[in-house]
């Protein structure tokens, strides 16, 4: 049907000219004998291997028709024989049932058995039935792309087309037809080796088909028809026809098939992409396939004299400018053929355009822009960040973890999350782009936690909504993010923040949860309360807190505000570092003295590894405890190269130094000591006396050192720990020691500047008369941990008071907690509240009553978790109503908190601290008559600050350091708990702060009267920084929670009372946080005027009290008088810092066992008459007059200072 044209076909000049001038030699008689069978087959001179110049293209066509005709009359024909058997044999059927329906007898044998198989009435044997079926079934396992050798032989035969397609685009620059020898032509052997392989694969696919009809008729098996049999005819004939091979390009529709069999193409997106771009692509280069063929052929009709030159590429872009009707005309069909095709091609081809190309589009621009894999760089550690996403947490995220005050940071962070970053948050991740990486997906799916490297990563961080409403399915799915992580990698390190505290439990589940490896949960709703909590132990303490745990810079103000010294104490943070080798064998305070007045540090807390190697953080342990090579300290500093110091620190090089920037890593060399030598030091450091004179050891320890060292290896031990194992060794050992060191052992230790009510004992020894006390009456007084007062569960009938009851209380020194919540709140979790203000290192006396205010409904729903602590009482009510809070005598209050429970309900985030507000308000704007509040007081048995004469002169006694009037509410402590930052500017009316300033630059969080859930978001990267600084946060505001308690909570939420040993009394040794007043005592002389660094030494030395900071009046500084009894907090104050007599002293109180014995009784009369009586603080002084000179001596002060 289509022919070469005779001379135009040929490319170039030359070859054109030379067949036209043989063409036009012949005669003229030649050509007039031309038959019209030449004008259908025509002849050319131009096929050299025919000497007619006959071709061949109809035989190529005619392979191709007759296989594939000829197969579908065969099908057909056999179709048509077996419907007229099967209908025959249809009516046989119905024959023979019917006659055994008649005759059942007929189809038993004579013995009436049923016949057996080899009975004549089986029809077909099941041996053909069962060849053909297994023949079937392996040739359809062999294609099948369920199994592997059916994956690989269709991707092989994928591969093998495109080939033959590639040979195609190939020969396409040769004439349509022409002389080829298979033995000499590379490409047509190549050629025939692919389509033998499709034959064989066409035949494996027949056999496996269920329909041949359909099989017959599919686009695989017409274009196995028309490429296939024409590569045996070309073998034969020794000549190449180009003809129909463009088909191969049908074979690209696949393309997205075998993309998902080699698990490439997941995504319904991609799958549907690669499909349309398949179809596409296929169709455009068909098509130009068969304009090519007619266009280099010419029209049958015309004799073929019609054709034009065109390349195959050529074609192509013929298709593509008609399909997009732009049409520029420099490439058109001549031939008739051509253009009937151009003309259907464009209906179809145009309708295909204009649907597929826009689509695609969509689908490229709908990809996710955010969608690669991160690709780890050597030497660089990277961190995974997920969960809430959002433009705040991100940035105060990143504010804190890149701060310039850490070391070099060369961590990469990479955020994972499921939405795509908005425009703000996208610029975030430009700015930081050296630093940080952004993929979309999820932590549930493993394809993205793969993506992001997870199993390589140095830790997953998954970030809390703390403003959504339902804080229990926020923690929900959190805790199932982390269960995705650690299943997909259990030994990854996890850092996630958790809303509710009792959540907190459901980690625990998880089996690969591990703690004790770096796995962190960071309870914001345990924190909070507990920040809030010590803040009524010490009010200002939350925000120094606050403070110390977030990466703030130096902000430098010249003016003589009180903004000056806040923010000079804002600039500190807490690190930690190993402590050098020349600080090994001194005492805990002699370490913090140095390197305070040397080294400008301070050191507040040690890590101490007892002899199993599990470790412990000691805050403040007092001078028992003796430093050992390689001990952690925890130092308060301005950013972590000052802490060098600490590391590089020699007594031989930098003794004499005096500028602590000098301080430099030198070249010496510490020798280690001996095990006798170092517990011989710490002997001696402790009972005073010089290493000659020293009788801690006898000879025989010494010349027995080795058996003791290996029975009791060393850590950070205390010299109780020494004592006790050198009196077991010397047990079996008998030595003489001396009178002094006995009563040292047997008793309270004595020193010229300690107080025989401050020095710390080994309960485990020694237990004092209250201890004896507790253990001799077998009564549980404190939880089974030893860290919190207990006391049987209460029906909360039995705590409920009236506004009558609250008032004839009289209540005083008591924390009044305003909450506010109804049956549907979510709660805030009151137990972590309470627990720090109900820690065992108060002695009960000390405790502070406390009074809820709110709705009993809300109330009922916490007090599961509350009624096994003591001294905790309900006045049903709203804390907007002053005649409640009035019946609590807020006036006398040691501490007001304001809570609320409904805050992330309301979807204006000005409106959802509405309430709190308004209650701060309330209170501020109530007026009060003293005399009646201190009547009041005085018959109840009220006795006032620092009076109780019981106490020795040179011992703290626990008096609250109050003004001596309350007439308004403006001068009651009150701390609110806030959600949205900015509305802190509407809880001080007289404060210029903007709208758009930092909260920790704002005056009310400055004085400690507000706090906000979001001070805690730099706990994230404070803790992957170092676990311990987590731990440390616990240690100080949650009273003594330890991951052992957490999991008897997760087991029967609510302590469980025991009884009181001696291992359980030993935790309650442990200090506190208190506030120590100036105007009076001891330190009355360093209060007006003196340095800070004096008062920092004389209360390390004579009380082991660690100073840490001064809450001072806002006004101090000012030279004219002034009514305002703010405070704002001073961290870590300098050396020469000036004192002023109003100052109150942050600091770390040790546990005195015998300080509760000089108040037994009044403690025990106080608590007959009502529990919530009696008073208690952690604010203290050291009285050292009488009540009539104390009083007077603090008006004296109060009006110097104004």
């Amino acid at each position: 049907m289509l022919a070469e044209p005779d001379a135009t076909v040929l490319h170039g000049s030359g070859n054109s000219m030379m067949s036209r001038n043989i063409y036009h030699n012949k005669n003229q008689d030649s050509s007039i004998s031309i038959s019209k069978m030449d004008v259908i087959i025509p002849f050319s001179p131009d096929v050299p291997c025919d000497n007619n110049g006959q071709r061949m293209w109809w035989a190529f066509l005619a392979s191709s028709m007759v296989t594939f005709f000829g197969g579908l009359f065969i099908i057909l024909l056999w179709r048509t024989l077996k419907y007229l058997w099967t209908v025959c044999c249809h009516c046989n059927t119905k024959k023979k049932e019917a006659q055994k329906v008649n005759n059942p007898a007929n189809s038993q044998a004579a013995d009436g058995t049923p016949k057996g198989p080899d009975e004549k009435d089986e029809v077909v044997p099941a041996s053909e039935v069962g060849w053909m079926t297994s023949v079937k079934d392996w040739a359809g396992v062999m294609i099948s792309a369920q199994t592997l050798t059916g994956r690989v032989l269709v991707v092989l035969v994928f591969a093998l087309s495109i080939g033959a397609l590639g040979i195609y685009f190939i020969d396409s620059s040769d004439p349509i037809e022409s002389c080829q020898n298979f033995y000499k032509d590379f490409t047509l052997q190549i050629d025939m080796f692919f389509n033998v392989f499709f034959l064989l694969y066409f035949g494996l696919r027949f056999i496996a088909a269920n329909d041949k009809l359909w099989f017959w008729l599919e686009v695989n098996s017409v274009v196995d028809f028309f490429t296939v049999p024409p590569v045996f005819v070309s073998v034969y004939l020794n000549r190449s026809w180009l003809g129909l091979r463009f088909l191969r390009a049908l074979r690209l529709i696949q393309f997205s098939e075998i993309l998902q069999f080699l698990n490439i193409l997941k995504t319904s997106n991609s799958i549907k992409l690669v499909n349309l771009c398949s179809i596409f692509i296929s169709t455009w280069l068909t098509a130009a396939g068969f304009i090519h063929l007619v266009e280099n052929s010419g029209d049958p009709w015309e004799n073929f004299q019609n054709s034009q030159s065109l390349s195959y590429w050529e074609c192509v872009y013929l298709l593509m400018v008609t399909m997009s009707t732009v049409g520029y005309g420099d490439v058109y069909a001549k031939t008739t053929l051509g253009r009937l095709f151009m003309v259907f091609f464009i209906l179809g081809g145009l309708a295909m355009f204009a649907s597929y190309v826009p689509e695609i589009i969509e689908l490229i621009g709908n990809r996710k822009k955010y969608g690669g894999s991160y690709s780890a760089v050597n030497g660089r550690k990277h961190i995974v960040v997920c969960g809430h996403i959002t433009l705040e947490s991100v940035s105060n995220f990143l504010k804190d973890f890149l701060h310039k005050d850490r070391d070099d940071v060369n961590v990469e962070i990479v955020f994972l999350h499921n939405i795509s970053p908005n425009l703000e948050l996208e610029a975030l991740f430009k700015r930081h782009f050296t630093q940080v990486e952004f993929y979309q997906g999820s932590v549930l799916n493993p394809h993205d936690l793969a993506r992001v490297k997870i199993e390589s990563a140095d830790a997953c961080l998954i970030l809390a909504n703390k403003y959504c409403p339902d804080p229990d399915a926020e923690d929900a799915s959190n805790i199932m993010r982390v269960i995705s992580i650690k299943n997909y990698s259990p030994k990854i390190r996890i850092i996630t923040q958790m809303l509710q505290y009792h959540n907190k439990a459901h980690l625990l589940n998880i089996p690969s949860w591990n703690w004790k490896e770096g796995d962190d949960a960071i309870c914001l709703a345990e924190l909070k309360a507990g920040f809030i909590a010590q803040s009524c132990l010490a009010q200002g303490l939350s925000t120094m807190l606050a403070n110390l745990f977030s990466m703030r810079s130096f902000i430098e103000i010249e003016e003589d505000t009180w903004q000056k010294y806040y923010l000079e104490g804002v600039a500190n943070e807490m690190y930690t570092e190993y402590l050098s080798s020349a600080f090994v064998g001194l005492s805990f305070p002699a370490v913090c003295e140095l390197c305070y007045v040397k080294l400008k540090l301070l050191l507040i807390a040690i890590e101490n590894k007892s002899e199993l190697g599990e470790s412990s953080i000691l805050i403040n342990p007092g001078n028992h405890v003796k430093m050992q090579e390689g001990t952690l300290g925890f130092f308060i500093a301005s950013d972590a190269k000052e802490v060098k110091r600490a590391f590089f620190y020699c007594k031989a090089c930098h003794d004499d130094i005096t500028d602590p920037k000098r301080i430099k890593k030198c070249g010496c060399k510490r020798p280690k000591m001996s095990v006798y030598k170092q517990m011989k030091l710490a002997c001696c450091f402790d009972c005073g006396r010089s290493e000659r004179d020293c009788s801690c050891m006898s000879g025989s320890v010494h010349s027995n050192m080795d058996t003791l060292q290996r029975a009791y290896p060393l850590s950070s031990v205390s010299v109780h720990d020494c004592a006790t194992t050198l009196r077991a060794f010397e047990d079996e050992h008998p030595s003489t020691l001396s009178p002094k060191k006995k009563q040292r052992n047997g008793g309270m230790r004595n020193s010229p500047n300690n107080s025989p009510k401050m020095m710390r004992h080994d309960p485990l020894l020694i237990p004092g008369n209250e201890q004896m006390e507790n253990m001799d009456m077998n009564v549980k007084q404190y939880d089974s941990t030893g860290m919190f007062h207990w006391c049987p569960s209460k029906e909360i009938e039995k705590v409920i008071l009236t506004r009558s009851e609250a008032s004839m209380t009289v209540l005083s020194g008591h924390v009044v907690v305003c909450i506010f919540g109804d049956v549907t709140s979510a709660l805030v979790g009151l137990r972590n509240l309470v627990m720090p203000l109900r820690a065992s290192n108060f002695h009960y006396h000390e405790l502070k009553p406390i009074v809820f205010v709110g709705s009993l409904e809300y109330l009922r729903r916490e007090w599961e978790t509350l009624h096994n602590f003591p001294k905790v009482s309900i006045l049903p009510g709203t804390p907007l109503s002053r005649a409640d809070l009035r019946a609590v005598n807020i006036n006398l209050c040691d501490m007001c908190v304001i809570l609320s429970a409904n805050q992330n309900n309301i979807d204006d985030a000005s409106l959802q601290d509405k309430e709190c507000i308004l209650a701060s308000l309330n209170i501020k704007s109530m007026q009060f008559d003293d005399s009646i509040g201190l009547l009041q007081a005085n018959s109840q048995g009220f006795t006032p600050p620092g009076m109780d004469r019981s106490s020795p002169d040179s011992s703290p006694v626990h008096g609250l350091v109050r003004q001596a009037s309350v007439t308004t509410g403006a001068n009651i402590p009150i701390i609110t708990e806030l959600v949205n930052d900015s509305n802190v500017q509407f809880l001080d009316q007289d404060d210029d702060d903007d709208p758009d300033t930092e909260l920790y630059l704002t005056q009310p969080f400055a004085c400690g009267t507000a706090f906000a859930v979001s001070v805690l978001d730099s706990l994230m990267s404070a803790t992957y920084f170092n676990d311990n600084i987590l731990t440390l946060i616990r240690t100080l505001v949650t009273g003594g929670a330890t991951p052992e308690l957490e999991a008897l909570l997760a087991e029967e939420n609510a302590l469980r009372g025991g009884y009181s040993t001696p291992q359980t009394l030993a935790n309650r040794d442990r200090c506190r946080v208190a506030q120590l007043a100036l105007y009076d005592g001891p330190f009355a002389d360093l209060g007006d005027g003196g340095c800070y660094g004096d008062l920092f030494c004389k209360a390390l030395k004579t009380y082991n009290m660690l100073c840490f900071g001064i809450y001072r009046l806002r006004d101090a500084h000012l030279a004219t008088p002034s009514q305002c009894t703010k405070r704002y907090v001073i961290t870590n104050p300098p050396y020469e810092f000036e004192l002023v007599p109003t100052d109150l002293i942050f600091c770390l109180m040790q546990f005195d066992h015998n300080a509760g014995q000089s108040r037994a009784s009044l403690s025990h009369s106080s608590h007959s008459s009502h529990s919530s009586s009696k008073k208690s603080s952690s604010v203290h002084s050291i009285p050292t007059t009488n009540r009539q000179n104390r009083s007077s001596k603090a008006r004296e002060a109060s009006h110097k200072q104004k």
